[in-house]
This record gives C-alpha cells, structure tokens and sequence, in this order.
C-alpha cells in the first residue's frame, strides 16, 4: 500500500516506538464483522442458529462477531430477515459507549449509512425517539433502508444541516451521537481509496466541520444529557484538538471517562479519551470521546454528587471487553411521557374515512393488537404510526416519520414492507414460516410467485406474513389456493 509520505511522518511522530508494528499492520488483511439486531435475536440464541462457521465475538461489544474472509453474509435470507448487520468492528465501539436506554430521545447526527443508528435504534426498544439524520439525501435514502430493514419503528429519518435541526429542537434530547466527517485515515487499510481523498482534502480542512457540527449538537443536548463524539482517523487535529476546544467553547461541557479494555489506549496527551489503532486490536482505526452537559440549576455539591453517578457510565470492564453505558442519573428519564402527540389527532376523519372505505380493518384484525390512533398520520394516501415524542411543529426534511404502516389506494389497504420487519411472527394472525434450508425463501425473496404445499393453505383470502424460521421477510396476499408476491421490488435478492 502506497501511502502518503506526509501522513507516515505524522504518524511516527504520533505513535513513536509503535510506529513500526502500526506500519507492519497494513501488510494484514482488513477484519470483517457483523453485529447481531438486539430486537430480534440475543447472542446466546445467535450462537445457536448462526448458519457460517468460524465466528468470533467481537470482545469490546455483547452481540458483535468477527466472520471469516470467505463468507458472503449478505448472500443468506437472515440478511433480509434483518438479523445483522454488516459493519467493521471498530465501528461497533460509539453507539455501545453511548448505550441509550428504552425511552430516550436520541440523535445520530451524521447517520449514513446506518451502522450505528441501527444499533442505537435497537437499544431503544420501540420507546422514545432516534433521530438519524444525513445531511446528504441519498446517502439519507441508504440510511432509511437499513433502519427499516432492522425494524426500528420509532424513527425520524431527516437530512437537514445540523443549524435547521438545532433550530428546531433546542435542548431536547438525551443522547447525541457524532461519528463526524472526517480525512479518514483509521480506514485506509480497509479502503485504500480514501487515500487520494486524504491528499485533496487534509485533516486541516475537516476540523472546522467537526467543530461545526459539534456546537450544533450541543445546542440540542439536554442539561445531564451525553454526548459521543467519534472519528476513524488519527490526526490529533480532528481528534483530541477538537475535544479541548469543544472544552474550552463550551464550559457546561465535561469529558467523561471511558474505561480502556485489552488494545485500547488513552489519548496521545493523557485524556480520558478512546485510541484504537490497527496493531493493537483486531479492527481499524477510530476516535471516542464521551462528554456529558452539566445538569442545570444544582448546587455544586448536588452536582458533583450527580456526576459522580451520572459519570459511572460503565460497568466493571473484564480483560477485553468494555460493558454497556449505563447512565444512572437519568433512570427517571427512560420512560417519558410525551406531550407532543395530542390527546384529539388532526387526521382523525382521515382515519375514519380509511376504515369506512378500505379493507384497513380486516388486515389491523390479524394484527395482535390494534394500532394507536392517536398516533396515526394519512400524508399523500400513506399511513404512518408517529413515533410518541414526535412534534409535527418540528419544520424539516423528512424522509421518514415513524413507521411506515401502509399505502391506502381506494378500497385497498396495502401494508408496507417496513411494518413487516417491525414485527414479530407471532404480531400477525396468517403466517407462512419457511425453513431456511427451503429454496422458496429464495424464490420469494427474487420476487417469484410461492408454491404451496396442501397442508400448506389453511388461511383466508388476505394477507400472509411470510418468514424464514419465524422471522418476517415480507408480505403475501393469499387468494384462491395460491399467493402472490408482495415483496418490496427494490429491496429483492439480485
């Protein structure tokens, strides 16, 4: 690998004596791995029916895994059932450091593709809110794929500057997520083309940015609120720079210590901070910082007390492994009731008229439980179940709001593939669970039509949650003996 001879000079002049073994981990081919969605699977079970062989638990998250070389993980249906997620294990460390609890308000600022915001989402449980936003809007689109195909259904997926959303918001959420834009180096093993990006576009030229998107992302922490900054390069100008003047900018601002496990390292100067470099873990490179907003209007002693247990944010760290972020000065934060849905909905008739003229009914009765009509939203004939701390006075570019239930074309309602993977096999009355080892879990994910077995046909004309080992991929609609395909054209197996 052909690298710059600038950046090889910085980094000697970083690293010092471990300068030769870092250079000597770029002879290595780079590690891959996957991270299991917590909403649908534990580790314990994953390791029961995970299908590739050679896995290794990733040691620094719960439900991470190294897959060899060889494997094709997104070539096997659990993909598309949504059971993974394919992301390089370093990457896996910002949203299990920030951890939110079920019922936090929660923003991924720099979102795209979705790597962490799926594993954010997850975390919350179906409870409260994840905001992920991308301020490009086709990297937006990729975004939302991979939230809905991990069957996130509390979601706002937005691409807006962080300016709009800081004006909109103000101090509203809990926990701020920022893996900002950066010159990439921690990646160029990975992906070599980052390196002429690296020549155009220097670490000088992404601090400004950082600090940027980070003055934003204070503006919208609550006051006791926690916010991780995160990079994948070296440069102690994006990294430990931005953090001293995020310091020195913001005094209600304080760093809050992550405990360090087997390969990770401090910052270069001594901060509490996170290094991960390529020689000594099993990943690439990255950056963590986790800082937390003075809590308001307490008396120094009380506040001292509060961040004493507010900064306990992780559990005893066992050899190789950092524990989950548990921010116990928040616990009465978790299960927050929202004012922003209204107690009488502005789409009430809307509703009403849908129920009246569509077969909306007759699909909600499979459903195990009726959905909220407080919460229900018709825009341009598609139906949404809003997210309970939404707030329609919130001005910005949507591309989601909530979960997608369905399109309503005239006497037909047709549910949508997001409202599939938010579900459970059990959440629907008319199921049909394939094996993984039958080849029509295949044929139905290309978008062919299903054949059926004669003890196979036992439902009435509607519709059918399809699944592989119970769980859903997608919709049928069952009608004289046969179904027809309903799986979402653009997300078929190619």
């Amino acid at each position: 690998m052909n690298l710059p001879q600038r950046f090889l000079d910085e980094m000697k002049t970083l690293l010092g004596e471990d300068y030769e073994a870092w250079l000597a981990s770029y002879e290595q081919t780079p590690h891959q791995g996957l991270r299991i969605n917590r909403t649908k699977t534990t580790a314990e079970h994953w390791s029961e029916i995970n299908p590739f062989e050679g896995c290794e638990p990733v040691a620094w998250t719960d439900n991470g895994f190294y897959y060899p070389d060889e494997l094709r993980p997104a070539r096997h249906p659990y993909y598309f059932a949504g059971l993974y997620y394919l992301q390089e294990p370093s990457a896996m460390t910002p949203a299990q450091i920030l951890a939110p609890n079920p019922g936090d308000r929660v923003l991924d600022l720099c979102a795209a593709p979705g790597g962490k915001s799926t594993e954010l989402g997850a975390r919350l449980a179906g409870e409260g809110l994840l905001v992920s936003n991308d301020i490009s809007n086709s990297r937006a689109k990729a975004l939302l794929k991979n939230l809905e195909l991990f069957g996130i259904p509390n979601i706002c997926v937005v691409s807006d500057p962080p300016e709009r959303l800081a004006e909109n918001f103000g101090e509203f959420f809990d926990r701020i997520l920022v893996d900002a834009p950066c010159s990439g180096e921690g990646m160029f093993r990975k992906d070599p083309d980052l390196i002429r990006s690296w020549e155009e576009r220097g670490p000088e030229e992404y601090a400004p940015i950082q600090k940027e998107i980070l003055s934003q992302a204070v503006r919208m922490l609550k006051p006791g609120g926690f916010l991780l900054y995160s990079t994948c390069t070296f440069a102690r100008v994006e990294d430990e720079e931005v953090i001293h003047w995020l310091l020195e900018e913001f005094p209600e601002m304080e760093l809050v210590p992550i405990p360090l496990w087997d390969g990770a390292v401090g910052g270069m100067d001594g901060e509490q901070v996170v290094r991960l470099f390529p020689h000594k873990i099993r990943g690439e490179g990255h950056f963590l910082a986790l800082l937390q907003k003075k809590p308001a209007q307490e008396s120094k002693s009380k506040s001292a007390e509060e961040s004493e247990s507010g900064a306990n944010l992780t559990e005893s760290v066992e050899a190789a492994e950092v524990t989950e972020t548990v921010a116990n000065s928040q616990n009465q934060n978790r299960k927050k009731k929202s004012k922003a849905i209204p107690r009488k909905n502005p789409y009430e008739k809307e509703i009403k008229l849908m129920e009246k003229e569509s077969d909306f009914l007759e699909w909600e009765k499979q459903c195990a439980e009726p959905f909220d009509r407080r919460r229900m939203m018709i825009k341009n004939n598609c139906v949404y179940l809003l997210p309970e701390a939404f707030d329609p006075s919130w001005n910005l570019r949507y591309l989601r709001t909530g979960l997608l239930l369905g399109e309503w074309k005239g006497k037909r309602f047709e549910p949508s593939q997001a409202v599939a993977m938010a579900m459970k096999a059990s959440d629907f009355r008319q199921t049909l669970n394939l094996s993984c080892a039958d080849d029509r879990v295949i044929r139905y994910l290309k978008g062919e039509t299903i054949a059926l077995e004669e003890d196979e046909i036992k439902w009435k004309k509607g519709w059918v949650l399809v699944c592989v080992d119970n769980y859903p991929l997608g919709w049928a609609k069952y009608a004289g003996g046969s179904l027809k395909n309903k799986y979402y054209p653009g997300w078929r197996w190619q």
